[in-house]
């Protein structure tokens, strides 16, 4: 059953590089979580939404980095991280993931 806090734990998928070549690798897929989540909701929250079996969850806080530009110094926000491994066969499209 999705519930409204299934949608709320999954910010967004991650797209970099090194994310795209874990994905071709080892069928990991890196999301941006909510901060106060934790593996079994994550587990439960990818299972729910895209209907894949998911085999581990690896989780990590995201530390502030200091950036400048000309206008001054900043600090950017702090996240949540989840690398999410699925079973063998399993993948999840993430341009169109309610297919």
């Amino acid at each position: 059953m999705l519930s409204e806090r299934s949608y709320t734990t999954i910010i967004s998928p991650v797209i970099s590089e090194k994310s795209a070549i874990q994905k071709t690798n080892s069928n990991t897929y890196v999301f941006k979580v909510a901060k106060d989540a934790d593996k079994k909701e994550i587990t439960s929250s990818i299972e729910d939404i895209f209907g894949v079996k998911v085999s581990s969850v690896r989780v990590l806080n995201s530390k502030f980095k200091n950036k400048r530009n000309r206008f001054g110094s900043y600090k950017t926000s702090t996240y949540k991280k989840a690398y999410v491994t699925l079973e063998d066969g399993k993948e999840i499209n993430l341009e169109n993931p309610f297919k």
